[in-house]
């Protein structure tokens, strides 16, 4: 029996249904071993900058690329300028190749896309390189290579020098257009055959010109030196002149165009020296009154914000007339040390004093009379470190001093300052009995006999200091005098130390033993000076500590010096030349 036509369509379709699918089948498996064949390999035949990396994995690709532009990364790129030679560093230039980007682009990594599948199989080309630049350091090349064959451009300027307003010219320069310049550099960069780029150079013009100086004159430089600004603290008015100010003044590029520049250091230095002294804050002290040692109290003063200075003065300097005064904010200055602090140190008796006496030679009454004045009134907190040194300063001329007699190698000789170490001596013994750790002391070479033996000190500037601590818990004030000497009186150096007593101290010295004879010695110099030598010998001395009303000792200090003999000098007349 035959079928109806419809049944036999129906057989039909499902044949062809049947072929379709399994020909979609067939393609699609296909198209999947395309896709695991391609993997994340980048095109077969691709190259960069004739390095191949067709066929790769991106990280096989990425090691390619490095290894083969190894010796060109770096490589100077010759150019040609104007018909001379010259090359630039790329490195200078902030040329870098980014290869993770390079293997990116020149198609690495999976995908499923038709064209990714295609381009792998049918094979890719030769690519440029993904080169990055910093800008910032072409610019610097470029600016490099224009002083190297080229003329830089002068920007105009406005500046200002003791109170007057100095300008500079802009002039134009011959350099190089950036773009074209990148662009020629880019193209030989990384080339395998050494390409050079042909360079041109061309006339750059100034960032800042005659008429950016022109409006710097106009809005600014010429009204900032008209005249004084003042800024009011409070009562206290500070006014400063140009020839002051200026200094604080300058003018910079920025955007192309000059804009103000200050200084707010130096500003804020030159107001606070304008402030009036009865304005600032005086730390509290201790001093002697009427023989007693009283707190001289803080004294609060006016201070203020530079932000707020700045800002004022800048609004000053392009005002006119009145308006070029102005009222500042200032707030109250406490003093560092406060009246509580200096209470709290407790100066309140006289600890120790030791006097010395010196013939009398004006050089003396000079140099140890400038020394006391320098020493006395001296404070020191719990803690602190006595440099006579430091507080006394150099024996210059122009620090009070005159020309002495010191001692030097055991022969004496003239130099600034002679007799200073009477003032080391009379300190060292006043400090001795108050009590107070020896830090550096250093003895004569040989033995002077108005000072007490073993307990005597010397100082050069430089070398040789007296220094010791306050090692107690009050603070300690230094007060020296000296009477000056006449040809019928002797000089007077007295040095007392004030503070809570903290030790009653007692001392021995022992006898002398070691001595040493003394030499002869003749000279013919201008500078010699006559001496009748004696013996040099070593003593011992003792130091003991007893806490106030007890005779007992709590600890004891020994000091050990070593004096060489002072030789007889005989002074004869310095030879005649020859």
């Amino acid at each position: 029996m035959t079928k109806p036509s419809s049944d036999r369509e129906s057989a039909g379709g499902k044949v062809v249904l049947l072929l379709l699918g399994g020909l979609l089948v067939l393609v699609a498996g296909a198209y999947v071993a395309a896709y695991v064949a391609a993997g994340d390999k980048l095109p077969r035949g691709t190259s960069v900058a004739g390095v191949e990396i067709g066929g790769k994995t991106p990280a096989q690709a990425e090691a390619a690329l490095t290894d083969g532009l190894a010796d060109r990364v770096d490589r100077p790129i010759p150019v040609s300028i104007d018909g001379s030679s010259a090359t630039v560093d790329p490195a200078d230039a902030g040329f870098a190749v980014d290869v993770e980007a390079t293997v990116e682009q020149a198609g690495g990594g999976k995908s499923w896309a038709p064209g990714h599948l295609w381009d792998y199989w049918t094979g890719g080309d030769d690519q440029d390189p993904v080169v990055t630049v910093d800008e910032k350091a072409f610019d610097g090349a470029l600016d490099a290579l224009a002083d190297e064959v080229g003329t830089a451009a002068t920007d105009g300027g406005v500046a200002f020098k003791r109170g007057r307003i100095v300008t500079t010219d802009p002039a134009p320069g011959q350099g190089f257009d950036p773009e074209t310049t990148r662009t020629a550099l880019l193209g030989s960069y990384l080339s395998e055959d050494d390409d050079v780029a042909e360079l041109e150079t061309a006339v750059v013009q100034p960032d800042i010109d005659d008429a950016d100086v022109q409006k710097a004159l106009d809005t600014f430089a010429n009204p900032a030196m008209s005249g004084p600004v003042t800024l009011v603290f409070g009562d206290s008015p500070v006014e400063l002149q140009p020839s002051q100010f200026s200094a604080a003044l300058a003018m910079k590029a920025e955007d192309g165009q000059l804009v103000p520049d200050l200084d707010t250091t130096k500003l804020t230095s030159l107001v606070e020296s304008g402030v009036s002294e009865d304005d600032k804050p005086v730390d509290a002290t201790v001093a002697l009154v009427d023989g007693k040692p009283k707190v001289v109290p803080a004294k609060p003063g006016v201070t203020f914000d530079p932000d707020d200075v700045s800002k004022a003065f800048l609004q000053l300097v392009t005002s006119k007339g009145d308006d070029r005064s102005m009222k500042v904010k200032a707030t109250v200055a406490e003093p560092d040390f406060t009246t509580a602090d200096a209470q709290a140190l407790k100066i309140d008796e006289r600890v120790s004093t030791f006097t010395t006496y010196y013939p009398y030679a004006e050089y003396r009454n000079v140099n140890i009379g400038r020394a006391a004045e320098l020493i006395d009134g001296t404070v020191l907190k719990p803690g602190d470190t006595f440099s006579l040194n430091d507080i006394v300063g150099e024996r210059t001329r122009e620090n009070g001093f005159t020309t002495g007699f010191i001692i030097s190698n055991g022969l004496f000789k003239e130099d600034l300052g002679g007799g200073v170490s009477q003032m080391a001596t009379t300190t060292f013994n006043a400090m001795y009995f108050a009590g107070l750790k020896d830090i550096e002391h250093k003895p004569h070479s040989v033995y002077i006999d108005r000072y007490p033996e073993g307990r005597e000190a010397t100082v050069a500037w430089g070398s040789v200091d007296l220094r010791f601590q306050n090692d107690t818990d009050y603070g300690v004030l230094v007060h020296a005098t000296v009477q000056p000497g006449s040809s019928s009186s002797q000089g007077v150096v007295t040095v007392s130390m004030y503070s809570t007593k903290t030790w009653d101290i007692t001392s021995k010295t022992g006898a002398r033993y070691n001595y040493r004879s003394p030499k002869t010695q003749t000279q013919n110099t201008a500078d010699c000076v006559p001496n009748t030598g004696y013996d040099g010998f070593d003593v011992d001395v003792t130091r003991y500590f007893h806490k106030p009303g007890s005779d007992a000792v709590e600890k004891s200090e020994r000091f050990h010096t070593s004096y060489i003999a002072s030789d007889t000098v005989i002074c004869k007349p310095p030879k005649a030349d020859d």
